[in-house]
């Protein structure tokens, strides 16, 4: 598990590239005093270390005193960030409505308010033109402050004009405010439980959707209020492994950004976000001509200007393109060649170490310890199946039973069976008790409790009766969340032909796609 250092200030100077770093000395020097000299120093320091530790810290730096530290860091914080906010940035058009909304205040502070209002008229139409509809009602109300208090004579008809439009604004920022609420406790709901696990909960994830959805999606007519509501879709559909729908509305999603491609790079994670989404989608439906399509598309804009020269948008865009690139491996049944990419991930993961949550993290333990396992190394899945096992189980129950079922599975393939018998009572009390027990699972541990008494011989009929079992379940709803984390069928396949799981998906791909 990577390191993730708490220190706030640490973060912050690790997040910096040598520019930013070069264009804080010069600020703090341009504006040097006497304090200012600690507050290079701890910067110095905090920047040469690895690791954030407090104590290492005060040992090196004499100078700088145990009870001063706190005010030091809390400067040095403040200063970081004011340089930062000095590097122009006009892509940013959140900098640029504050900044011309604070010229606007200016303006007024100095009682001109003709020319306040001549510039809130004009970041008005910028805010409108690229939906912010939050900095649209701030201006909305300084308008009404400087007509209310002052007599501008700016226009006839003001009064009734401003009404209008801040009843306009708060109507639409409610609609996106109870979208996006909806969005977001659907998605929260998804990483603490991960997908429907019976009848009771999708009929409670029905409920709450139906509940939460605003009657009137209808007027869904701008940029916002459009996209929270495919998201909410999106996961919906997601939970309840409901794939086409979820298809259709990661679609909708990607279309919304190309009909206005300028919210691109105003929104740039959401349009990550749905890229992910709609290639998950694909992978779902094992959809693989759009699925790779959508792949080289994403690959093309990972080299756009606008994911190289922001940090977070280079994150986020390496965490979903990784886990595609992972996936399509999968798809073709091509393991021993996606195991090559792994070191490259866990370097950019090692990277990446202070900016990237613990799910992801066990998102892609978990896509290596299957790559492994479908290449038949089993050693190796199960050591990073244990990283996931052996963290404290506060998200993604379903992560943690299957990880648990798969290193029950790779220990059986080892043939360690002293250990097994004691892993099969664990794993099996573990899932009951997270309620992930279904009749898939329920049939895989029933096979491996009787495989112990079987001999070679006896074991083929029943992997071929337990093949046919699970088959006849495929279609099941409540089914489709263990296949989708195990390929159990292609596994009972590859025990039945004596061959590596990578060979029957391989063969599969090859026979569907006529290569």
């Amino acid at each position: 598990m990577p390191n993730r250092s708490s220190d706030t200030l640490f973060q912050l100077i690790k997040s910096l590239k040598k520019s930013e770093k070069r264009n804080f000395k010069l600020y703090v020097t341009r504006n040097s005093a006497a304090e200012d000299l600690k507050i290079i120093q701890l910067f110095d320091a905090l920047d040469n270390m690895d690791t954030y530790d407090e104590v290492i810290l005060l040992k090196r730096n004499k100078k700088i005193a145990k009870q001063q530290l706190s005010n030091i860091k809390a400067h040095l914080y403040r200063e970081i960030l004011s340089s930062l906010r000095l590097i122009k940035n006009d892509d940013n058009i959140d900098i640029q409505l504050h900044e011309q909304l604070d010229f606007a205040r200016i303006l007024y502070n100095k009682g001109l308010y003709l020319q306040s209002l001549k510039t809130l008229d004009k970041i008005k139409t910028i805010a409108q033109e690229n939906n912010q509809l939050t900095f649209l009602l701030q201006i909305l109300f300084f308008e009404k402050k400087i007509e209310a208090l002052h007599i501008t004579r700016s226009m006839q008809d003001r009064a009734e004009q401003l009404t209008s439009e801040v009843d306009n604004t708060n109507q639409r920022l409610q609609l996106i405010g109870n979208l996006s609420n909806l969005s977001l406790q659907l998605y929260s709901w998804y990483i603490k439980n991960g997908h429907a696990r019976n009848k009771a909960d999708e009929d409670a994830v029905q409920h709450f959707f139906e509940e939460g959805i605003p009657a009137n999606t209808e007027h869904c007519n701008g940029f916002y209020e459009r996209l929270y509501l495919y998201q909410s879709y999106c996961w919906y559909a997601f939970i309840r492994q409901d794939f086409l729908l979820y298809y259709r509305y990661a679609q909708k999603w990607v279309d919304l950004f190309e009909k206005e491609k300028f919210m691109i790079e105003i929104e740039t994670v959401h349009y990550i976000k749905g890229m992910h989404n709609l290639l998950g989608a694909h992978f779902d439906l094992q959809n693989y001509t759009k699925f790779l399509e959508t792949l080289q598309e994403f690959e093309k804009f990972s080299q756009s200007k606008i994911v190289l020269q922001n940090d977070n948008n280079l994150i986020q865009t390496f965490i979903y393109l990784s886990i595609s690139r992972i996936n399509r491996h999968f798809i073709e049944g091509t393991f021993t060649e996606g195991k090559q990419i792994v070191p490259e991930i866990l370097q950019k993961l090692g990277e990446y170490q202070l900016f990237i949550d613990r799910h992801r993290v066990f998102v892609f333990y978990y896509k290596f310890a299957s790559l492994y396992f479908g290449s038949a190394d089993y050693e190796t899945t199960i050591d990073y199946l244990n990283k996931i096992i052996n963290w404290k189980v506060d998200l993604r129950t379903d992560l943690q039973c299957y990880s648990r079922l798969l290193h029950l599975i790779a220990h059986y393939e080892l043939e360690n069976y002293q250990l097994l018998e004691y892993l099969i009572k664990s794993v099996y009390r573990f899932m009951a008790k997270m309620e992930n027990l279904g009749v898939v699972e329920e049939e895989i541990f029933n096979f491996l409790r009787r495989s112990f008494r079987l001999s070679p011989k006896q074991l083929k009929p029943e992997f071929e009766a337990l093949l046919d079992k699970l088959k006849k379940l495929e279609k099941n709803p409540f089914a489709t969340r263990a296949f989708s984390y195990l390929d159990i069928i292609s596994w009972l396949e590859s025990k039945i032909k004596g061959v590596p799981v990578q060979d029957v998906i391989r063969e599969k791909f090859l026979e569907k796609y006529n290569h």
